[in-house]
């Protein structure tokens, strides 16, 4: 099988992660998943279920703790393999750490809706539910509290670190 389907495989992991070494990675987990559940593959299928494993790999990769929190915001376009340059990168920790220390000291009721929301990564439904709020308010108090952030950050000379 792994002769057989091995540039498929690869393929399927490249199309989704865009990274060559990573989908080499992926593509020896999906022939070790596939050896070890081997009993499970329908007769006649076997290329399906292949692709099925593969994608899945692959989108596990994508959504694991370390992928998402190895990129800085802004780093997204950045060909994988390459680094930004240094003074950059630094920029952007120093401009993040600025915006976390002003989410932190945020009057009520707006710093635990932007700390939830912004820092934490929790859905509006998630912030309303952890603080016993309704839906709309979370909205509400998250899109004030973004504005105050903006005002603060293009008072302090960085609002260039708010544009998407």
């Amino acid at each position: 099988m792994v002769i057989q389907y091995e540039r498929l495989v690869y393929t399927v992991c490249f199309q989704l992660v865009r990274d060559a070494a990573a989908a080499e990675d992926l593509t020896q987990e999906s022939f070790l998943s596939a050896y070890l559940h081997r009993e499970s593959i329908p007769p006649g299928y076997e290329r399906q279920w292949l692709c099925r494993v593969a994608a899945n790999k692959a989108k596990d990769y994508l959504q694991s703790a370390y992928q998402r929190h190895t990129l800085l915001p802004g780093e997204e376009h950045i060909p994988p393999g390459l680094s930004p340059p240094a003074e950059e990168t630094a920029l952007r920790r120093a401009a993040a750490e600025e915006i976390r220390d002003l989410i932190l000291h945020m009057r009520e009721p707006y710093q635990p809706v932007c700390r939830l929301c912004l820092l934490e990564e929790k859905t509006p439904e998630e912030a309303a539910l952890a603080l016993g709020r309704p839906v709309k308010t979370i909205h509400t108090q998250l899109s004030r509290g973004k504005r105050m952030l903006r005002e603060a950050l293009e008072r302090s000379g960085n609002d260039d670190m708010l544009s998407p």
